[in-house]
């Protein structure tokens, strides 16, 4: 099962109202692993951002300037995402704004049957609480610490390890049952190894020729040992 954890960080607040995307991150899961495949790009919007979202995202008109237009990267990312679900935290926000771009290259909206929004998840799991990213990070003691400003594809991770947590922590428990059936794969291929071990060994002892005088002596010496496990095995 593909999934895709998907932010984006925009000029503003209401692409109605002339607001773009300035990055797009997308964090790839297969049966709720990462595979550490993605996708991202800066994007060039075409304007200024408000003054408030630049302070969230720390991305600077200059700094976006020689940077690829959405219409650039649009068919890139339909192929991307293709018929997989899509995870987005508060999906009305992101999804209007995607829906917006493609608007303006000709394409088709994103199929809202294939996204799954984890503030409602979250909203219905911890009623009445504060289910913000942040929030949610802090609950699942998930490091933030040194994020400074928002990212698309930062945040997509963030929310990638939310998302597991938020299902269940599944990510954890198949990779502890992966781990253990490699444990159990390691046992019993060195126990296939040791059996083979002894086989071969048995049967070169059976083709090796003893020195009469060499085991002659190598008995009387067994016989000075007390209570010698080798006294039971030669008599």
């Amino acid at each position: 099962m593909r999934e895709l954890v998907l932010d984006t960080e925009t000029t503003g607040l209401y692409p109605q109202n002339g607001d773009r995307i300035v990055e797009i991150g997308i964090v790839e899961l297969s049966n709720h692993i990462k595979t550490g495949k993605y996708f991202h790009y800066y994007i060039n919007p075409e304007r200024e951002s408000d003054v408030k979202a630049e302070r969230i995202h720390g991305l600077s008109r200059e700094f976006l300037s020689d940077k690829l237009k959405f219409s650039d990267i649009a068919k890139e990312l339909i192929k991307f995402i293709s018929d997989s679900t899509i995870i987005i935290h508060n999906a009305k926000f992101d999804v209007s704004f995607l829906n917006s771009e493609l608007k303006r290259c000709e394409l088709d909206n994103l199929n809202n049957d294939n996204i799954l929004d984890t503030l409602i998840l979250a909203k219905e799991k911890y009623p009445g609480q504060s289910v913000s990213l942040d929030s949610l990070c802090r609950r699942f003691g998930i490091d933030i610490t040194n994020r400074k400003v928002h990212g698309a594809l930062l945040d997509a991770e963030l929310l990638s390890l939310v998302y597991l947590e938020l299902i269940g922590g599944i990510q954890t428990k198949l990779k502890f049952d992966n781990d253990v059936n490699i444990i159990l794969d390691n046992i019993s291929e060195n126990i296939n190894l040791n059996e083979n071990y002894k086989n071969k060994q048995f049967i070169e002892m059976k083709n090796i020729s003893l020195n009469e005088e060499d085991h002659r002596k190598h008995k009387k010496f067994i016989e000075t040992i007390p209570n010698s496990v080798w006294s039971k095995i030669i008599g």
